[in-house]
């Protein structure tokens, strides 16, 4: 006979939660620190879920910490729920003319730099207009973003613009503007632009993006002799400080190095691309008055 869950309970939430901390930091050992309750505590409160489950959720002991396949599935379940639950909150709070609730956020990375700082800028007028709003912000690959607003896990992305996305509605934000960089102990650091072409930059490694790009752009990697790839920008940074590889970044993340002499831009006139910003929302998605009124104070500007 198959055992059922029947009416989900307080308990369960709070065991539900329980249950995602440690998903989320990977084992017993770091969630302890994240919900500041003892391992013996959080292990009595992983078997009491299990046995109410009626199935095991993870493995845990000397080979380390992983999830079953069924265990993955109650996680992204519960996911689900606790952000329903934490939705019917907010909207329950927007009948008052108080802003209260939470404010789930997706955001790639490394938009910290942008010189207009409209995400700043709005989450700190969000901020004055609801003190008591809990903003929580999730620094994650765009894929990743565009499935958690598409699940109601987030409430609102902040991602370039590489493909549109049935289900999405996309709020222009930036326009974001690559060169092509190297560091200082490079041979081609200072070399004057009229001596670069494609030609030259072919001569010497580069490291490209492993994560999607537009085809125009995709074309103009091309030119480059591909000789590493990195996830995010931070590891292309991380690669052209070597001195051994050139590589794309955009122009406000490098800022930092150029400024105290340790990138350069080679011939920025040619070799650059523009890479658009955009916040994204599920179309026809339910609304609650601190989304809204964070748009309305993103878009402001």
């Amino acid at each position: 006979m198959k055992k059922s869950l029947g009416q989900v309970s307080d308990t369960d939430l709070r065991t539900l939660r329980i249950y995602r901390a440690v998903v989320e930091c990977g084992g017993f050992a770091a969630a302890e620190v994240e919900l500041n309750i003892s391992r013996a505590a959080i292990s009595i409160a992983m078997s009491d879920l299990e046995t109410r489950l009626g199935f095991k959720l993870c493995q845990r002991g000397r080979s380390g910490f992983s999830l079953t396949s069924e265990g993955q599935q109650v996680y992204d379940y519960s996911l689900q729920l606790l952000s329903s639950i934490e939705n019917f909150r907010t909207q329950v709070n927007a009948l008052h003319s108080n802003l209260k609730g939470e404010l789930n956020i997706g955001i790639t990375d490394n938009l910290v730099t942008m010189p207009h700082m409209k995400v700043t800028d709005a989450l700190a007028r969000l901020k004055e207009k609801g003190p008591d709003i809990t903003i929580n912000i999730r620094m994650i690959p765009p894929t990743e973003i565009e499935r958690g607003v598409l699940d109601g896990q987030l409430h609102i992305g902040i991602i370039p613009d590489l493909k549109i996305i049935a289900g999405l509605d996309y709020h222009s934000l930036y326009e974001e503007r690559s060169q092509l960089y190297c560091s200082r102990l490079h041979p081609l650091f200072n070399v004057d632009d009229h001596a670069l072409s494609n030609l030259t930059i072919a001569n010497y490694d580069a490291v490209v993006p492993a994560y999607a790009q537009t085809p125009e752009i995709k074309t103009l990697l091309q030119a480059l002799n591909a000789k590493a790839t990195a996830t995010d920008r931070e590891g292309i940074a991380f690669l052209l400080l070597t001195g051994k590889f050139l590589g794309y970044l955009p122009d406000h993340y490098a800022e930092r190095w150029v400024q105290k002499g340790e990138m350069s831009s080679l011939a920025p006139d040619t070799f650059c691309y523009h890479t658009k910003i955009s916040a994204i929302t599920r179309t026809n998605g339910t609304k609650n008055l601190v989304l809204n009124t964070f748009l309305d104070e993103l878009m402001a500007e």
